[in-house]
Order: structure tokens, then C-alpha cells, then sequence
């Protein structure tokens, strides 16, 4: 019987992107913009921390937000609310942002006036872990409700992560969340991963989160 061929779509589809992704961080550095993705399940306080990053931070960097779902302009209004440069990005269905969807939506954005770009990505833990968009940094949301246990659950989205927030910490009293063994799930999927607990509601830990933040670009942008 004559054997099938079997093409291994989803590795050359990768190679590609990262191919892709790494020319696309090389231009953001020659031009000396900082692009962050930022990822999260839906719920854990995407926009909300968005605002709050944005108020703290808009006196000192130009910032521009693309706002990616599958469909609606919610998030996107919320953060014109802000007076940041924002624009919406359907993904036609998909669940995450590839490098060149996030050409495409810098190029929407005009990024020549910015110096921190923000790409909200499309919320869940799993296919925005695996594709790179050329991101200078990749920062994720856990939520407290979401449980202490997902670092174990979704081991390569917290792999991928130089940052990882964990929000909604007011309401850790009334939730099963440990927050000594979530620190510890992290660690052991990522040992150089930075944990800030924030709470965006109220503005605790955004100090410490936009400090971080902001070393980061000033450091991108002299490396330029």
C-alpha cells in the first residue's frame, strides 16, 4: 500500500512566525518602540489594569493600545476613555495573535508617535502562549478566582511570561487561593519570572508593576 505523505503543518507554521516575530522586534527596536503583549483569560482584568498602567504612565511615554477580540469594540472604547492612542483588531474568529496580525495592527496604529505599545491580547491561556508577536516583553494576568493552580494547568503561557500579575488580591479573603504555593507554580514553570500582586480595582501594587514597566522601555529605547 502506498504510504500517505503527512506534512507537519503546524511546526512550519511556527517557524515561520518566528521568523516573522524576530524581524518584527528588530524594527521596534531600530525605531525604538517597546511592544508589550499582554494576556490573560478572559475576566482576569485585562483593560482594568490597562487603565490603570496607562494613568500612571502617560506623562512619561507616548503610548498606543491595540485592542484584539473576536468581535466587538468594548475594550477599545474603554481605553479612549483614557486619551491613549487605541485601535480595535478583530481576529475574524481566531484566538490569538500571530507576528504579522500584529504588524498590521501597528501599522493601523501608526506607531511613529509611540514609544509603548500595547497589545491586549485575545483572552485565554492557550493559543496566544503559543504564537511570539514580536513582543519586547510578554506579560500575563492570573486572577484570584481563577485559583492558585493554573501555573500547573497551562504550563506554557506562564512559561513565556517575564511578568506575571496577579490581580484581584482584595478578595483574596474570600477565595481558596494560596498565594505562597501559586508563587511556587510559577517559579517551577518559569524561575525568572517576576510576580507582582495587584489589585487594578483599588490601584494596589500598580506602583511597583509600573516601575518594572517602565525601567524596561527606558532601557529598550536606549538600546536602540
Amino acid at each position: 500500500m502506498k504510504e500517505v505523505r503527512v506534512l507537519e503543518i503546524k511546526q512550519s507554521v511556527f517557524a515561520d512566525n518566528d521568523k516573522q516575530a524576530a524581524d518584527l522586534r528588530q524594527e521596534l527596536k531600530q525605531k525604538g518602540i517597546f511592544l508589550l503583549n499582554l494576556m490573560s483569560s478572559p475576566g482576569a482584568g485585562k483593560t482594568t489594569t490597562l487603565m490603570r498602567t496607562i494613568e500612571a504612565m502617560r506623562d512619561t511615554f507616548k503610548i498606543g493600545v491595540m485592542e484584539a477580540d473576536i468581535d466587538s469594540d468594548v475594550d477599545a472604547r474603554t481605553i479612549q476613555k483614557s486619551g491613549a492612542k487605541v485601535i480595535q483588531l478583530h481576529t475574524g474568529g481566531m484566538c490569538h495573535l500571530d507576528a504579522e496580525m500584529t504588524r498590521q495592527g501597528l501599522d493601523g496604529l501608526k506607531v511613529e508617535d509611540v514609544e509603548l505599545a500595547i497589545l491586549e491580547n485575545v483572552g485565554n491561556l492557550v493559543c496566544p502562549a503559543e504564537f511570539d508577536t514580536g513582543a519586547s516583553k510578554n506579560v500575563m494576568i492570573l486572577s484570584v478566582p481563577e485559583g492558585h493552580d493554573k501555573p500547573l494547568k497551562y504550563p506554557l503561557m506562564f512559561s513565556i511570561c517575564d511578568v506575571v500579575l496577579i490581580n484581584k488580591i482584595d478578595v483574596l479573603p474570600y477565595f481558596d487561593f494560596d498565594m505562597d504555593k501559586c508563587r511556587e507554580y510559577i517559579l517551577m514553570r518559569n524561575p525568572n519570572a517576576k510576580i507582582i500582586p495587584i489589585c487594578a480595582k483599588t490601584g494596589e501594587g500598580i506602583s511597583e508593576w509600573t516601575k518594572w514597566l517602565a525601567e524596561e522601555v527606558k532601557s529598550w529605547r536606549a538600546a536602540e
